[in-house]
């Protein structure tokens, strides 16, 4: 079920907690987690230090005894903390978060290797390009016509993927993948389990442009628009991309399959598993069998990713290479309940 979840109370009734919240402090302004648990134990047993939110600069500390908490705030609400690099804290109790807030937005472990998160089919290759081709091919897409959603901007070739119907017109063919995409796709038997001929049937490309701090909605590429192969080429800006998989019992997944489409019930509480992956500029991810048919992938929309206590700040943009083949039949994969094309 994870670690339970505490935030900063409305007003300023002063009901004590053990639990405190603690502006000013964390990882994105140079103080890790482990010093922050050695300061504050001076008060009492600290359970843990988890962050508030996405900032980097916010903490939660969970103490065992309220009173230890009660002593720490005290002491250390508005003054400069020497053993903190002289920075003045800002500490409030901090309450129980309730179950049914909407979609999560805690912290979880961000893994830097695909084979880390364990989830079949899914891979990651590191500088995949080089920086001079990741300079070349940023410089050919901006040299073409872009087409603007509500809060990024895309390309389409080889097939336009029309976003009301979740699919693919096989009878609106726009032509060959443009050239500049062909020594990516000389590449894709670099990838050990795909056999060597799939770089030569991809026929579909989607180019997004993700400003700071803009993500992308938890979804399942269409099962009946695409093929079980998905490469997605990172450009320009790092970010962490989440993996979600509901639990069958939960029943959340009558929601739409769907490509850059919110679930439906991602609002809702929710059983399922989350995992994380950084990808680094000039990445290549593969999605295929399991971790492309079963698992939602999502963007979180941050500015700042928090990996391995490090601070990453995300660039002014982000550019995603999408690269699909487009399906010309049913869909036979081992994963019906997450097809859109076996719900009527």
């Amino acid at each position: 079920m994870g670690r339970p979840r505490f935030m900063r109370p409305k007003g300023e009734d002063g009901k004590s907690t053990p639990n405190l919240f603690v502006a000013n402090c964390g990882p994105a302004v140079g103080i890790s987690y482990a010093s922050i648990a050695s300061v504050f134990s001076t008060f009492g047993e600290v359970k843990e230090v988890n962050a508030a939110d996405e900032s980097g600069a916010r903490v939660i500390i969970s103490y065992s005894e309220a009173s230890s908490a009660e002593a720490a705030l005290k002491a250390m609400d508005g003054r400069p903390c020497p053993d903190l690099g002289g920075r003045s804290l800002h500490i409030r109790f901090s309450i129980a978060q309730p179950s049914c807030l909407g979609p999560t937005h805690d912290l979880i472990p961000v893994s830097l290797m695909a084979s880390e998160l364990n989830i079949p089919g899914l891979y990651l290759l590191h500088d995949f390009v080089s920086v001079e081709e990741e300079k070349e091919l940023l410089a050919a897409v901006d040299d073409r016509r872009w087409i603007n959603l509500s809060k990024r901007r895309v390309q389409h070739y080889g097939y336009e993927f029309c976003y009301e119907t979740r699919n693919v017109n096989t009878k609106q063919y726009l032509g060959e993948l443009p050239s500049f995409v062909s020594p990516i796709l000389e590449r894709i038997p670099l990838f050990k389990n795909v056999d060597s001929s799939a770089g030569l049937t991809l026929d579909q490309l989607t180019v997004n442009e993700y400003p700071l701090g803009v993500g992308l909605s938890p979804h399942i590429d269409t099962h009946s628009a695409f093929d079980g192969l998905i490469f997605s080429l990172s450009l320009a800006g790092p970010c962490i991309m989440e993996f979600r998989r509901y639990s069958e019992e939960a029943g959340l997944l009558e929601a739409l399959s769907t490509t850059d489409i919110e679930m439906e019930r991602s609002g809702q509480c929710s059983d399922f598993l989350r995992k994380a992956i950084y990808l680094p500029p000039r990445s290549m991810l593969l999605l295929s069998g399991e971790a492309r048919y079963a698992w939602q992938h999502y963007i979180p929309h941050h500015k700042i990713d928090l990996v391995k206590e490090s601070v990453i700040r995300r660039g002014a943009r982000r550019v995603s290479f999408t690269l699909r083949r487009v399906r010309r039949g049913p869909c036979q994969c081992e994963y019906p309940q997450y097809c859109d094309s076996q719900r009527s």
